[in-house]
């Protein structure tokens, strides 16, 4: 096998540093194309709405995508941990999540990632038993 100038980590370092980038300075004009055809959650059940089939008039439908583009751009650079959870075959879930509070306000979040063939029962243990131990602890 030939020896290559790169490592796998110099590969995830420049995947997570694209990954960023795009974040960053969002498309705007692809924000509002890909609104059109994608549903509004809220819509559902029901069949959903779309947005481009909730009727906004130019001025809403602007407003809505300038939040989403602001949303993109504040979102935490997690590149790195989702290159590497990709890279390691996880899948993140939005179902298993621990958020510390304190003052009612998060004050850490944990999210969780699992390999694809790992039991729901599992994967709530595996939750239940770290949320259960940060208890004890705090």
């Amino acid at each position: 096998m030939t020896e290559l100038p790169y490592t796998d980590d110099d590969l995830r370092t420049e995947a997570a540093s694209q990954h960023k980038a795009l974040t960053e300075d969002p498309d705007y004009t692809g924000i509002g194309e890909a609104m059109d055809d994608d549903i509004v959650p809220s819509t559902e059940p029901g069949g959903g709405k779309t947005w481009a089939t909730l009727l906004l008039d130019d001025a809403a439908f602007d407003e809505a995508r300038d939040q989403i583009s602001d949303l993109i751009s504040k979102a935490a650079d997690v590149s790195r941990w989702a290159v590497g959870l990709g890279a390691d075959g996880l899948q993140p879930s939005d179902e298993h999540v621990i958020t510390i509070g304190a003052d009612d306000k998060p004050i850490a979040r944990i999210h969780f990632a699992f390999e694809p063939g790992m039991p729901e029962e599992m994967r709530t243990a595996l939750v239940q038993g770290i949320g259960q131990a940060i208890d004890a602890h705090l």
